[in-house]
Order: C-alpha cells, then sequence, then structure tokens
C-alpha cells in the first residue's frame, strides 16, 4: 500500500503516519529525513543536496525527487509505504507518479488532514508549551511568526495538491482536530476499504 498524507503544519501528518506504518508495517517517510539520511550516507545525490543546504538555500524539486525515488528503491519500501512532507508541489506529485508508473506501481491513497488555521495555531502554542513546561527544546517554528510563514507556503505550493489528487479519485480528507486515537481509526477505515494487505494483517 502506498499513501501520501497532506496537511498543513502541524495537523498531525507526522504522529498518523507513524501510527499507520506501524500497523500495516511499511516505513513512514518523511523528506526531512530522507534527505537528511541522504547526506549523512554521501550518496551521489545526498552530496548534491548538501551544496543547497549547506548554503541555506531550498533543495530544488529536481534533487528532492531523486533523493525520493532513491529512497524508494530500497527494500523495506518494496512492500509500501507512507510519504510525510513529500510531494509538496505539484512538480514532485507529477514526478513521483512518473517514477512509480516506470516501475509498475502508482500511488494508493492520499490522506489529507483538515484543521482550521487558528485551531493549529492553538495546537502549535499548545505543544510549544507543554515541551518548555517539560525541560524539552522548543522547535524553533513554534511561534505564530513561523506558523504565519508556514501556511503561507503551504497555501501557495502544496494546497494545490489535494485538487491534484482528488481529480485522479486518489483523495480522503479527514478531521485532523479529533483526538489522535479517533483520527488514527478514521484512517484505519480509510485504509482497510483500499488495502487487502491492511486487512489481512489487522482482524
Amino acid at each position: 500500500m502506498r499513501f501520501v498524507f497532506l496537511g498543513p503544519p502541524g495537523a498531525g501528518k507526522g504522529t498518523q503516519a507513524a501510527i499507520l506504518a506501524n500497523a500495516m508495517d511499511i516505513p513512514a517517510l518523511s523528506t526531512g529525513d530522507i534527505l537528511r539520511a541522504a547526506i549523512e550516507n554521501q550518496t551521489s545525490i545526498g552530496k548534491v543536496a548538501k551544496t543547497f543546504v549547506d548554503r541555506g538555500d531550498l533543495v530544488p524539486d529536481d534533487v528532492v525527487v531523486g533523493v525520493v525515488k532513491e529512497r524508494l528503491a530500497k527494500k523495506d519500501a518494496s512492500g509500501g509505504f507512507i510519504l510525510d512532507g513529500f510531494p509538496r508541489t505539484l512538480a514532485q506529485a507529477a514526478a513521483l507518479d512518473s517514477f512509480l508508473y516506470e516501475i509498475g506501481l502508482e500511488l494508493d491513497l492520499t490522506v489529507e488532514l483538515t484543521v482550521e488555521d487558528a485551531q493549529l495555531l492553538a495546537r502549535i502554542k499548545k505543544r510549544a508549551e507543554t515541551d518548555a513546561a517539560a525541560g524539552r527544546k522548543v522547535r524553533s517554528d513554534d511561534n505564530p511568526q513561523a506558523f504565519a510563514l508556514r501556511m503561507n507556503a503551504y497555501r501557495q505550493a502544496t494546497k494545490p495538491l489535494s485538487e491534484y489528487y482528488a481529480t485522479r479519485g486518489k483523495l480522503v480528507q479527514i478531521d485532523g482536530l479529533a483526538t489522535v486515537d479517533a483520527v488514527a481509526r478514521e484512517i484505519r477505515v480509510v485504509a482497510s476499504r483500499n488495502c487487502v494487505q491492511f486487512i489481512s494483517s489487522n482482524p
């Protein structure tokens, strides 16, 4: 089963991707983790990505796509995967579809977690307060100013992906404001309708 998780920053994509990945025994892959691993392992495409990261520049689409393709070619992703944070743009989505088509595969489902801006901001503030109270490092982007920038970038580049996948019959939208367990249950229901593997491994 091959999933893409969409949603604005703070919607809970990483949490839900990890839960579903554990249930289905497939890897949950975030763009940031993939890039860091490629750079750390000094793969050929990772070395290219590092030149942009070291300059503080955005990594171009073609390089990001190359890093993701390199990761998806690994054995643990052969039975399926969950992509969190990729694709971020229509160009990346088209490149992903093209790559999967070349190897005889396609995406099974795109899950979009939807949450209103004000509710997202409240959630991010609470996360920062909880981390601070627990003595954990507060994420540098868990503040209203950074949130506004992230939301603007999301609307401009990533939000159009909803329509892209909807027109292909691959999009399911789920209320991300519900509890973690409730959202996970709804995703499991959606997955069970689209994946025999999920049904057989989760009686």
